[in-house]
């Protein structure tokens, strides 16, 4: 199997003690540093990371057959993002004008735009053009340093057009270098066909949508908009109860517009994670951070959407693990950019530069059950790792409106480039 030298690097990346399980309060902010630093892989799977000097004295000149010169750039591990609804037709620019004039989220949704005005686009598609749309999206998210991704359902609202989201999901992971997760999210909305009859819906979704994404293997969890106006917590545990005995994962978009018992039902269900958490009371943090389920935090919806960013401090404090994603979708948060999740979770949510590596690449990687393959530049993992045009991850935040990943590595190899290391 070929063996891959990459050396002269300066390596950040956290420390996975748990194999696989998440960085929680002071742990969030445990990274290994090295300055001159460097790493084996072997095939698509990382042997060796350490000082290049100590890594370079049990290597024989025959073992290396290629050699990646990192010119003193900092090395990172691949992004995770672990909240996407990035398979949907178009922008919805109408809607976000709409709300800098004041237009509320929940009032445009009952007018039949917002999540609605994606449904009926995808609904409208067809399989092909979906694909060559998310397609480009996913490129884009690879070309920003992402290497795992979760996809989300949920704008197909039926269950053949859920499975034909989730089938082009599925394909995305095919036909491009990136890992993705796909998610089942036939709770995103209560269609207008179904206005004004949530539970019928909610039958719905758990008797004839659930088994066809199960009996079909597409999805690896189930997701569910618990919201006022949308699906109750009733609801949500219903829905959710069923999709685990179907084999299916548990997440949850919790307490993201009003606190409505969200959080605490996505710790006593076990869920993975537990996203968005805006409006989560304490009572509801304390429960998930016991749970040890992943808080997957989203800044640019609060960013886009103008309002108070998710407390991470306090998450952390309580020892609540921490990832953060993009959240990318048609409405409330149109961005395919880590690196400009990783500025906002540092500059508006009080994260330090190692907390924020940690919530883009080994929280994340727990929050869709993949932190034992990935996440950190640890051996026995997965070599997904990025060159970042800087010496130190605060490159991320701090040279603001671009991205300075030049390199994406995916299972060893390369994935993408932005130019020539100098």
């Amino acid at each position: 199997m070929p063996v891959t030298l990459v050396r002269n690097a300066r390596i950040w990346t956290p420390l996975d003690r748990g194999r696989g399980t998440p960085g929680a309060g002071p742990g969030q902010g445990e990274v290994c540093r090295l300055d001159k630093g460097a790493m084996v892989c072997q095939g698509e799977t990382i042997v060796a990371v350490g000082r290049e000097q100590d890594l370079m004295r049990g290597l024989h000149s025959g073992d290396v057959e290629s050699e990646i010169d990192c010119r003193g750039l900092c090395c990172v591990p691949g992004f995770v993002d672990p909240h996407t609804h990035m398979c949907f037709c178009h922008e919805r620019e109408e809607e976000f004008s709409a709300r800098i004039a004041g237009a509320d989220y929940l009032e445009i949704l009952k007018s039949g735009g917002g999540i609605l005005a994606s449904v009926g686009e995808v609904r409208s598609a067809s399989e092909e053009q979906l694909f060559l749309l998310t397609r480009r999206r996913a490129l884009s998210a690879l070309s920003h340093g992402t290497t795992t991704i979760e996809m989300k359902s949920g704008y197909g609202l039926e269950r053949e057009q859920e499975l034909k989201q989730l089938r082009v999901i599925t394909r995305i992971g095919r036909d491009t270098a990136l890992r993705v997760v796909p998610t089942f999210l036939g709770a995103h909305a209560v269609p207008a066909e179904f206005t004004d009859r949530t539970k019928q819906y909610v039958d719905k979704v758990i008797s004839e949508m659930i088994p066809a994404v199960s009996s079909a293997r597409l999805a690896r969890f189930c997701d569910v908009f618990c919201e006022e106006g949308v699906f109750s917590v009733e609801d949500s545990r219903r829905i959710l109860e069923a999709a685990r005995a179907s084999g299916l994962g548990l997440k949850l978009h919790a307490d993201e517009l009003s606190e409505n018992g969200g959080a605490g039902l996505a710790a006593a269900l076990g869920a993975t994670s537990a996203d968005h958490l805006l409006a989560a009371s304490d009572a509801g943090l304390r429960a998930l951070a016991s749970a040890g389920t992943v808080g997957v935090l989203l800044p640019a919806t609060a960013y886009s959407m103008r309002k108070p960013y998710a407390p991470a401090r306090k998450m952390i404090s309580m020892n609540l693990p921490v990832a953060i994603a993009t959240d990318c979708n048609p409405g409330s948060s149109l961005t395919e950019s880590v690196p400009f999740i990783f500025g906002l979770a540092v500059l508006q949510m009080g994260l330090t530069v190692a907390e924020a590596l940690c919530a883009c690449t080994l929280n994340a990687a727990c929050a869709v059950g993949l932190g034992k393959e990935t996440g950190s530049l640890s051996p026995g993992k997965r070599a997904d790792f990025l060159i970042l045009d800087g010496e130190t991850p605060a490159i991320l935040a701090f040279h603001a409106g671009v991205s300075p990943v030049t390199h994406v590595y995916v299972n060893g190899q390369l994935a993408w480039s932005r130019k020539e290391l100098p």
